[in-house]
Order: C-alpha cells, then sequence, then structure tokens
C-alpha cells in the first residue's frame, strides 16, 4: 500500500503501546494516534470529503497536527500544510489557489481567511477537535494510493509570481522518509526524535514527523521553539535525535549558559534550512556530544536531496553527496553539464521530485525537464563528489529556516499608497542566516516614515516575513532592459 498513512496504522499493529507524540504530559500512544485520526477520517467522510478533496491546516507542533494530516491522509484525500502565523489574506490565497473544501486550524487569522474564502472552518486546538471526534465512529480503512498520486500541496515561489502548490506524492514522500530514517538517521522505534522544527515546513515534516511514525518512534512537541525549554525537554524526555536550522543550534549554545540540562541522550543532530556556519557546528559538537550531520533539500524534493552520510566522510560547509536513489548534477545557463570544477546550477533526478506545481503547467515545464529539476542553487562539486552550495540563482531569502520570497513581500508594499517602487532583499544576519531588507521609492509628496511602513507591513504578512530594515531611496538601480538590480542594493543597517 501507497498511502503514506500506511505508516501509521503498520506502527500501531507492531507497537500500540509505544508513545507516538507527546506535549510535556500529554501523551498519545501509537494506538491512540491511529484511533483519532481514523475518527477524523470519519467525521471527513461525513462531510462529504474524499478521495481528491483538498483539506488545508493551518496549526503549530501540537497533537492535533498528526491527527489531521494522517487522518486526511487515510481517506485519499490532499493535504495543505500552512503557517499558522499566516495573515487572512494569505490564507484566502491558499485557499482559492488550491481549491480547499475545508480548513482546520486556530480560531483567528485562519478561520478569517477561511470565512472570506467561504469554506467550512474547523478549530483545531487540541481540547476542541477531540470533542468534535468523541462521539464518531473511527474509520479503520486506509485508501490505497498510486504512487504518483497527491498528498500534499506544500507552497512555495520564486522570485516572480504568488505562492505555488508543489505536489509532493505518496511515493516520493515515502521514500524520501524510508530512505532518510534508515540510510542517515538509523532510526528505530527506541528513539525519541525533539519536534521543534515546524510541522507545515518540509523538513519538519518528513524528517522529524513522517521518519518518527514510519519507525515507531516517538515525537516530542514544541509548538513555539524556546532553547531553554528545548533543552529542558532533550533531558526530560531522554531525546535521541535532534533536527534544526542553523539559528536553533545558535540559540542552544547560547541557552546552555543559562539551564543545566543533560544532553547526554543525544546522539546525532541534524542541520538543514541553510549553510552551518563551521565555528557553530564545532561548538555545538564539543558542548553537547552529538555529533551534526548537514544537508541540502527543497520543498519540490520531500525534502532531502543530499547529506554527510553518518559512515562517510563528513565535511563541514558541505551538503554532503546524494541521498541513495537520487542523482545530482551541475548544469550551465543552457542546462548542459557543467565542466569538472566549474560553478553551475543544481539539477536533481530521482524518487523524491514533486510531481509538479498544482495548476501551474508552465512553471512545471521550466522547473522539471528531461526528468531533472532544476534547483536554482549554484553549486559546486569536488573530486570526492561532495556538493557545495556556492548562490542561489534565485532571490529567496531564508530567514532563520524560514523562506521568505521577496516577490510576495514587494507586492504587498506596492498596495501601500505612498509606495511607488520597492525592492526586497535578503541580507546576512549573525542569528537568523538572512534578514528581510526593503529599499523603497517614495511617490512625491509623501512623508511616511520606516516605523509607520513597517506598522502596515506587520499587519498583512507574517512576522517573519516584514522589512526589518526599509530604507528610502530616489530610484531603484536598473539595467538597460528596466530589471532591478538587486545585487547593487545594499542596506545601511543590518
Amino acid at each position: 500500500m501507497t498511502n503514506l498513512a500506511a505508516n501509521l496504522a503498520r506502527s500501531a499493529q507492531r507497537f500500540p503501546s509505544n508513545v507516538a507524540i507527546r506535549l510535556d504530559d500529554y501523551t498519545l500512544t501509537y494506538e491512540e494516534l491511529q484511533n483519532h485520526a481514523g475518527r477524523f477520517a470519519g467525521y471527513l467522510r461525513s462531510q462529504g470529503i474524499g478521495e481528491g478533496d483538498r483539506i488545508a491546516m493551518s496549526l503549530p507542533n501540537v497533537p492535533a497536527f498528526p491527527i489531521v494530516f494522517f487522518g486526511a491522509l487515510q481517506i485519499g484525500a490532499i493535504v495543505i500544510p500552512m503557517n499558522p502565523l499566516f495573515k487572512p489574506r494569505e490564507v484566502e490565497y491558499y485557499l482559492a489557489d488550491s481549491g480547499a473544501s475545508m480548513m482546520v486550524g486556530m480560531p483567528g487569522d485562519a478561520e478569517a481567511g477561511a470565512l472570506t474564502a467561504d469554506i467550512p472552518f474547523v478549530d483545531g486546538t487540541d481540547q476542541s477537535l477531540l470533542a468534535l471526534l468523541v462521539n464518531i465512529e473511527p474509520d479503520a480503512e486506509v485508501l490505497d494510493r498510486e504512487t504518483g498520486d497527491t498528498a500534499v500541496l506544500l507552497y512555495t515561489s520564486g522570485t516572480t509570481g504568488r505562492p505555488k502548490g508543489a505536489e509532493l506524492t505518496h511515493g516520493s514522500l515515502d521514500a524520501n522518509r524510508e530512505v532518510v530514517s534508515r540510510t542517515l538517521f538509523e532510526i528505530t522505534s527506541d528513539d525519541v526524535i525533539m519536534g521543534c522544527l515546524p510541522l507545515f515546513h518540509v523538513f519538519g515534516l518528513t524528517c522529524a514527523l513522517t521518519c518518527a511514525i514510519g519507525s515507531g518512534a516517538t515525537l516530542t512537541l514544541l509548538p513555539r521553539f524556546d532553547p531553554v525549554k528545548v533543552l529542558q525537554i532533550i533531558e526530560r524526555d531522554k531525546a535521541t535525535v535532534f533536527e534544526g536550522v542553523p539559528t536553533m543550534y545558535q540559540a542552544l549554545l547560547a541557552a546552555a549558559d543559562k539551564v543545566d540540562a543533560d544532553l547526554s541522550s543525544l546522539r546525532l543532530a541534524a542541520a538543514g534550512g541553510s549553510s552551518m556556519p563551521v565555528e557553530v557546528m564545532r561548538k555545538f559538537e564539543e558542548r553537547f556530544g552529538a555529533k551534526i550531520l548537514e544537508g541540502y533539500g527543497l520543498s519540490e524534493t520531500s525534502p532531502v536531496v543530499s547529506f554527510n552520510h553518518p559512515d562517510a566522510q563528513r565535511k563541514p560547509g558541505s551538503i554532503g553527496t546524494p541521498i541513495e536513489g537520487v542523482e545530482m548534477r551541475l548544469v550551465d545557463k543552457d542546462g548542459k553539464t557543467s565542466a569538472d570544477s566549474e560553478i553551475g546550477e543544481i539539477a536533481i533526478r530521482g524518487h523524491l521530485l514533486m510531481k509538479g506545481y498544482w495548476g501551474r503547467e508552465d512553471a512545471t515545464a521550466d522547473a522539471i525537464r528531461d526528468g531533472w529539476f532544476f534547483s536554482g542553487d549554484l553549486g559546486r562539486v569536488d573530486d570526492d563528489g561532495y556538493y557545495f552550495i556556492v548562490d542561489r540563482a534565485k532571490d529567496l531569502i531564508i530567514r532563520g529556516g524560514f523562506n521568505v520570497y521577496p516577490r510576495e513581500v514587494e507586492e504587498v508594499l506596492y498596495e501601500h499608497a505612498d509606495v511607488a517602487e520597492a525592492a526586497v532583499v535578503g541580507v546576512p544576519h549573525e542569528h537568523y542566516g538572512e534578514e528581510v531588507a526593503a529599499f523603497v521609492v517614495l511617490r512625491e509628496g509623501s512623508d511616511v516614515d520606516e516605523a509607520s511602513l513597517q506598522a502596515w507591513m506587520k499587519e498583512r504578512v507574517a512576522p517573519y516575513k516584514y522589512p526589518r530594515t526599509i530604507e528610502f531611496i530616489d530610484a531603484l538601480p536598473k539595467g538597460a532592459t528596466g530589471k532591478i538590480l538587486r545585487r547593487e542594493l545594499r542596506p545601511v543597517t543590518t
């Protein structure tokens, strides 16, 4: 059976009393999680929702997330994970673009977005969801799926246009889960994974949630990252695996000076999202005794593409070598394989690829050519076959592990009556890796200041997206064709 939800059913049979999900003192065994997911599947069927329908979910790392996720997949529905920090306008776009039939989320912005989109809203707080499901008979059937059937619509974007839904299939997600669990993290039913990576992000979704569920391991959750709390949870639950972005590792090192926690249970740490500073890696391993493996992935690749493998040489600063079943190569501007030692765009082929972008045939054809996904990332490869990221061909900003797409932020800036032109870029930041900076040309006679424009943006985009610095300039630098030259934009402060 290809259905990604079959992993939960199998683990519930093999490890019924193992703790699947923990949130502080609240736990769900595999048997209980399967039961709750089955009740949610039954609820969806009672609402006329089934195979191929889209279910949007806007939830933090709480037990309701896996209940809704696996329950929806169980009946063949397609799940659309969203960042719970999204504002109503962002939620509304995702719902409209995907044609979602239902929204499950926290009351507030998610509910407001669903109301505007005119679709049913289900309160996804744990207490409310369990109360809704208590009298529903669990649906035990896990609908069989084809390998190429879409399981998840994960929205991502480039530098132009609005976010696109990457169609991740049951086959691609399950293959990535299996390879990562077996060859990289070596997850068993005895492991406890520290789940502070957002589950709505593909890194947390695959490497934490589905890896844990597929192996019968425990996933201990933290709804909002707090480094002191993370250290305490690792000690309390004897976590064996930690997964995070570089900013999390930096924060844990700083927090270790404030709280005396025993992290001797940790055997492995995994890093991704952006480049891990070598000095941070060294200090973390020296302080906590857990080896860090660094890798690379994208939303469109389910996500893991390459990694520093546990049984091979590890090269700090490298994204490692392709994982099992995956091919990588560097291509030039014409799409041909680059000569040895040259920098080229990373192209990827294998079981992990998305089916395409939801409703975007042109974008799909541009991204996937002859079976190869063109990542937009520029890299080099050494004589040992280890890849290194050199730069991004796209202007994607990665702020603390979250993707920020300049064009999306720019379009909101352009809605302000006083903004004539705007350009958004990423700038280096010691803690977040990159920070969002905007350059704005005001309309003649305008007297808007940075604070008021920032406040206006905060009301319209998620907290991690609004520009932390806004520099007002007379004109944006442009080339002969009128294209904005982002490389010439530099902020006064970062």
